[in-house]
């Protein structure tokens, strides 16, 4: 006698069904074990597949860590779908990851988000040889293009100069800093890489700015956390995911465009800017080597997003903090006039005659946190970190917020005080301070982002006065994205009215 069709069905569901269930959970409790066995770090209770995804705000990733730093000391370790990750705290073990065990956590971890965007090439992203080579060959050219030189500081100075004449077009009333600054900062990495800088008021660099502001903001999305985990599927479904995509085949197919036309006009003598003298590597004909035109559209936008995000994150992030604390503006703007005076620009070289406004810029990196879990390492094989077991293929973490926020070394760790860098009226490096990270992939462009610094915002402050629209209570609410930056603000640039006009 057969049973019928329609009565096995339901029972066979079921019971594939209680397999999955107790096929994940024997997994999860294996996992559990091995942990356990191996002296793996503290960390929240996992959900099986999920992990602790749920117990992490992607809007504020770095206020959630805090709260389980609180709770599981120094290094903890969570999973999100699957991956293992562990995060350190603490001067001591961030030295131990990115110094003294450099060489295994030298690696970036590799996710689909990132093929479809960055790609495993270029300067950010890529690993190995390959890595080696393009940075290599990146901070060579960099320095033949004037970085750490008088050459690239005039360019720093003459960009300072049309900053300067765009904000005074404001005429003092409130607005948006963020794309003049942008554009600024950009148009020195640009000059570099592309071999020319871009008028404030040009739409279609504009309009690059703003994908590039776009794909920023966008990676700290739901859609975008979930394609991480299911690509195939989120691949179907619209969504923030969709929009970074689109936004940034803007920026590729610009890049793209650029390189066509260097090849056009190619100058077979002299290399003009990064893109030409990447072309002449290629010329060589190395096939063995990892130079290629992926690699050259991955670098050229790596500098563009890295020469660009950062500094003017930072920079839009001071004249914020200027307006909210004007005695400490007016102290720097008494220095900028003691020094410098009126009629002249600064340089490089007054930098160590103004302790007080090198220490703001030091503060304003400090308060602004703009990478503050800075970017992740992966272990390329097992080792042990503070006596645990730390398995190869581990997500490493290292939590700048707390080492830059923490009571032990900073007098008021939630207070903006530049005071913090100055000992006796000079100014005082602090070792507890690693806004450009450290070890073999501390920031390649850390010495063309302190000049950047320096001179934009010296300029600015020598200028303007700088403070909030009447009525207008300004916050320092921020977003999360590849940095975190001042949520969008309006302010006041008043003209310094005792100064002529500079002149190059």
């Amino acid at each position: 006698m057969q049973l019928p069709l329609g009565n096995v069905l339901p029972s066979l569901q079921t019971l594939l069904l209680f397999s999955a269930i107790l096929l994940i959970l024997a997994s999860y409790v294996q996992r559990r074990r091995r942990r356990q066995q191996l002296k793996y770090p503290p960390g929240p209770l996992r959900l099986p597949i999920f992990g602790n995804v749920f117990q992490i705000d992607t809007t504020k990733a770095h206020v959630s860590v805090q709260e389980f730093v609180r709770k599981f000391g120094n290094i903890f370790s969570m999973e999100l779908f699957g991956v293992p990750m562990m995060t350190v705290t603490g001067l001591p073990l961030i030295k131990e990851v990115l110094i003294n065990q450099g060489q295994v956590f030298v690696d970036r971890p590799q996710f689909p988000l990132q093929t479809y965007t960055f790609k495993s090439v270029g300067l950010l992203m890529s690993n190995g040889q390959e890595w080696k080579d393009q940075r290599r060959f990146t901070l060579m050219t960099l320095r033949n293009f004037g970085l750490g030189k008088k050459t690239l500081e005039l360019r720093i100075q003459e960009e300072a100069t049309y900053l300067i004449e765009a904000i005074r077009e404001e005429k003092g009333q409130p607005f948006d800093p963020h794309f003049q600054i942008n554009n600024a900062v950009s148009n020195i990495i640009c000059s570099v890489t592309f071999g020319n800088r871009f008028e404030y008021h040009d739409s279609q660099f504009r309009e690059l700015l703003k994908s590039l502001d776009q794909v920023s903001v966008l990676q700290a999305s739901w859609e975008c956390q979930f394609f991480n985990i299911i690509p195939w599927i989120m691949k179907f479904l619209p969504g923030a995911h969709k929009k970074l995509f689109r936004e940034f085949k803007k920026l590729e197919s610009f890049v793209v465009h650029v390189i066509k036309q260097h090849k056009e006009d190619q100058n077979s003598e002299e290399a003009r800017d990064f893109i030409d003298a990447y072309l002449k590597e290629l010329s060589k004909g190395n096939n063995s080597s990892s130079f290629n035109e992926d690699n050259l559209v991955s670098c050229t936008l790596d500098l563009f997003f890295a020469g660009t995000e950062t500094t003017s994150t930072t920079l839009r992030w001071a004249l914020l903090y200027m307006a909210l604390y004007p005695e400490i503006q007016g102290k720097i703007q008494a220095e900028i006039d003691r020094v410098i005076g009126h009629s002249r620009q600064p340089t490089m070289a007054d930098r160590e005659n103004m302790p007080y406004t090198y220490a703001a810029i030091h503060e304003v990196q400090r308060m602004g946190n703009i990478i503050p879990l800075n970017a992740a390492r992966v272990a390329t094989v097992d080792t042990t970190l503070a006596g645990y077991h730390v398995p190869k293929g581990t997500w490493l973490l290292t939590n700048l917020t707390a080492l830059h926020r923490d009571p032990k070394e900073w007098a008021t760790p939630e207070t903006f005080n530049p005071e913090h860098f100055l000992e006796n009226g000079e100014f005082k490096k602090r070792e507890s301070f690693l806004p450009f990270s450290a070890g073999k992939r501390v920031c390649l462009g850390e010495q063309l982002a302190r000049a950047e610094l320096f001179i934009f915002f010296t300029c600015l402050l020598q200028r303007f006065t700088f403070q909030a629209p009447p009525d207008t209570q300004l916050s320092l609410d921020f977003r999360t994205g590849m940095t975190v930056s001042p949520a969008p603000y309006k302010i006041c640039a008043i003209p310094r009215e005792t100064e002529p006009k500079l002149s190059l």
